[in-house]
């Protein structure tokens, strides 16, 4: 397809080669590395859930007593077979037994790797009977009922009580919603465990638990036959957690979740060894679930200027691709992520939005675009607020963006009522209908402001890929030189967690998702 922006696509092909390098770089780094999370992730999947007498999750009471025993390098999945073949009792028996005291498995005599990966074949083989159910149970939903058209429709539901939640969550879905997010309460992306059960107090947000995903998926399944579309469901696999939270969504279905190589070393100071070891296994997950990731390139812009710094949020999604392509993860599962954020008194400043929008779409042709509101720019005066939200989703039809999330007239003041999810529903609908085709009809003047800002942006994302594949991502975190946040690479939440595998070690489960 001919570029109405008329992009050089050598620049492109050399932004991508950048991209493709740095992402290798670090997956030689990735592949020798293990984390508690990414651990606690392979117990979830070999069956090991619930809790022990005061409320430890035993995914973490398992992967703690290796931690402490120095058991780390050689992984859950050897040390979990070698336990099954040793005691003949379940995973599941195995945690409780830990949780209660009564057992010691980094003290049991050891088989072999063949052996231990056995023992294991017939835990493997139930978790992706209820994988490859679900997945099926989304298909045969999508086929039977359909879907609402692109751009989906894309709300939030934030009150911290799931239950009250699934109200607001199928009052939206009726309303005309295509997507509910269920915002996660505020921290829990740096508590290093998953609360267990359903929860009724969460603040910002409400926790994400594997009861809740359970919960909140009935409730739209249920809301999904009555409307007669498919309703997606959307949480956070992000935070000190990232890879359990998305085996938790593989095994309830969820069907986008918040994903991103770098997000939490930025705004959530996870350190980066951590964070980049964690997204590799939780996308894989993602990738074989079918599930659509939300990359979080849109926070840069929070951060930085819209304006001078949206060649990094370009730079960010050629790496948070080349990423997704090393977890076999398909184009059409990458919702790659950007906003409309520039100061809206910018002379201009919707040919410059319009711009970065098409770009987007131009250089990612098949992705999921995520398409993130104005945020911070919005004051108390919600009539201005409603046009920037109408001006957002113009650019958003206009340049064939996938997934929406609808900024509120009122988020600038409080938790938005349901009647502001209506207007803001309404205020896209009537947008989408009314310039349907626009992006067909239109073509941009040669050497104009739209074409020159696209290119002079794909130019300086080239180049800072270059810098980043010389310098190797970690030490461009350390420069800052993303979102304006300098992060060391010792430093942050949760380095304690991260180990160099031994020779002993194996998990069934990347080989397994990868080679569908």
């Amino acid at each position: 397809m001919k570029s109405k922006l008329n992009l050089d696509p050598k620049v492109v092909d050399s932004a991508r080669n950048h991209a493709n390098n740095i992402a290798h770089d670090m997956q030689d780094f990735i592949d020798r590395h293990t984390t508690v999370s990414t651990e606690r992730t392979v117990a979830r999947l070999l069956g090991v859930d619930g809790v022990d007498d005061v409320d430890n999750p035993l995914p973490n009471v398992l992967v703690d007593q290796l931690k402490e025993a120095g058991a780390l390098p050689t992984g859950v999945a050897y040390m979990l077979g070698n336990a099954v073949l040793k005691t003949g009792k379940t995973t599941q028996e195995i945690a409780e037994e830990i949780g209660a005291g009564k057992l010691d498995i980094t003290k049991l005599p050891l088989c072999s790797k063949e052996e231990a990966l056995e023992a294991l074949k017939p835990f493997i083989k139930k978790t992706f009977a209820r994988i490859d159910e679900q997945k099926a149970k989304r298909q045969e939903m999508l086929s039977r009922i359909g879907e609402g058209s692109e751009p989906y429709l894309y709300v939030i539901v934030a009150t911290g009580n799931i239950y009250e939640d699934v109200v607001q969550a199928q009052a939206a879905a009726r309303q005309g919603a295509d997507i509910i997010a269920v915002i996660r309460t505020t921290a829990q992306s740096l508590l290093d465990y998953v609360p267990y059960g359903p929860t009724t107090e969460g603040f910002g947000g409400t926790y994400a638990t594997q009861e809740n995903f359970r919960i909140m998926r009935k409730a739209l399944d249920e809301v999904s036959e009555e409307v007669g579309r498919y309703i997606r469901l959307c949480n956070y696999s992000s935070g000190m957690c990232m890879p359990e939270i998305a085996a938790m969504g593989a095994l309830e279905r969820l069907d986008v979740m918040l994903n991103d190589a770098i997000y939490g070393i930025l705004f959530r100071d996870i350190n980066m060894q951590r964070t980049l070891v964690d997204q590799f296994m939780s996308r894989v997950i993602i990738g074989y679930c079918g599930i659509i990731f939300n990359s979080g390139e849109d926070n840069y812009l929070t951060t930085d200027d819209a304006i001078e710094s949206a060649h990094t949020v370009t730079a960010s999604q050629f790496i948070n691709e080349q990423f997704a392509v090393l977890a076999n993860i398909p184009e059409e599962q990458m919702g790659l992520g950007h906003a409309f954020e520039m100061d809206p008194s910018t002379e201009d400043g919707f040919l410059l939005e319009l711009s970065q929008a098409i770009m987007a779409r131009e250089i990612f042709p098949k992705a999921r675009l995520k398409y993130m509101p104005p945020t911070k720019f919005m004051t108390g005066n919600i009539f201005r607020g409603h046009i920037q939200d109408a001006l957002f989703n113009l650019v958003a039809i206009w340049s064939g963006q996938s997934l929406q999330l609808l900024g509120m007239l009122t988020e600038a003041i409080h938790t938005p009522h349901m009647h502001d999810r209506y207007l803001s529903i309404e205020n896209a609908q009537y947008v989408f209908n009314n310039c349907k085709h626009i992006g067909d009809e239109v073509e941009f003047k040669k050497d104009g402001i739209i074409q020159k800002r696209a290119q002079e942006v794909l130019g300086k994302a080239d180049a800072l890929l270059a810098e980043v594949e010389k310098d190797g991502l970690f030490k461009t975190i350390e420069l800052g030189k993303f979102g304006g946040v300098k992060r060391p690479y010792d430093g942050g939440h949760g380095l304690e967690g991260v180990c160099t595998k031994n020779e002993n070690y194996f998990n069934p489960f990347i080989e397994m998702f990868m080679n569908h």
